[in-house]
């Protein structure tokens, strides 16, 4: 993705043009593909338990943030993304319970899911901060 100047001559991303672009998309794809890996060595009594309800709640990550990505309204992106988080949040429930279960939870897992949180939030700000600072003078 290429960079562009502002007026304030600051250094900013330009926008992406596919939600394949977005590095918040990038790392939750991640994290599906690692909660796939380790899940597939869960016990198989878990498969349609945890196993199931995990990854339906790692996908619901990535694909909410691929729909926010072609949403018009900001607020309505917003919502899009806050519905990731929320999966997220479910999906760190379920590190809990692996782990306490003493089911294998690698580390680059728990950190992917770090790493998205703090993705997720500040791509939420900065698109709140957007819409107000782009909001038309009456």
């Amino acid at each position: 993705m290429e960079e562009v100047r502002n007026q304030k001559s600051e250094i900013r991303r330009a926008p992406g043009k596919s939600f394949q672009d977005l590095i918040v998309w990038q790392k939750a794809h991640q994290f599906v593909l690692e909660v796939y890996k380790i899940t597939k060595d869960f016990p198989k009594e878990e498969l349609f338990g945890l196993t199931s309800q995990f990854r339906r709640a790692a996908v619901s990550i990535a694909a909410n943030i691929s729909e926010g990505f072609r949403k018009n309204g900001k607020m309505d992106k917003v919502r899009f993304y806050n519905f990731s988080q929320g999966s997220l949040e479910e999906c760190k429930y379920y590190l809990i319970l692996s782990n306490d279960l003493s089911y294998p939870i690698s580390d680059k897992l728990v950190d992917l899911s770090e790493e998205v949180s703090k993705l997720l939030d500040g791509y939420i700000k900065s698109i709140k901060r957007n819409a107000i600072s782009k909001a038309p003078d009456f």
